[in-house]
């Protein structure tokens, strides 16, 4: 279960890119669920801040786990990639402008990890798997939101 969990139903096992395949399939999950997109049934089915820490809370504990068997930090776990994706498109308009610029943001922090974001990697476990794209995805959220604010996306 933790496995499939970490790797994002099993996006992590992508060969190459694993985490920037995460990223796009969390932007297309939070564009078809986007608020005034309702599921066939007619129920709203995006809660952003619940799936965010949903995601971030069972990553930690996943992560912790499967560590045992992959080693730190793993190429095939994703899902921080997933919930620091969501943190980025937190309180967001969603447009297809505002996602593409969302994930370059958040992959370019999450690669480049300025600002303090390399450090969180160090904590233990996986507070520092989550950790460290949380903070990626809230610089990214960030920067996002002074965009948006000062044009129109």
């Amino acid at each position: 279960m933790h496995k499939l969990i970490a790797t994002g139903l099993g996006i992590g096992y992508v060969p190459k890119g694993g985490g920037t395949v995460a990223s796009v399939v969390c932007c297309a999950v939070w564009y078809l669920t986007r608020p005034g997109a309702v599921s066939p049934g007619g129920y709203l089915i995006h809660t952003p801040v619940l799936v965010t820490v949903a995601l971030t809370a069972v990553g930690i504990w996943s992560a912790n786990v499967v560590e045992q068997y992959w080693g730190k930090d793993n190429y095939r776990v994703v899902i921080d990639e997933l919930a620091g994706m969501c943190l980025t498109l937190l309180f967001i308009p969603i447009t297809a402008t505002s996602l593409l610029l969302g994930l370059v943001l958040f992959r370019f922090f999450d690669i480049a990890k300025p600002l303090g974001i390399r450090k969180l990697e160090k904590l233990s476990g996986g507070w520092g798997v989550m950790f460290d794209d949380l903070l990626a995805g809230l610089y990214a959220n960030l920067v996002l939101r002074t965009v948006v604010a000062y044009s129109i996306l």
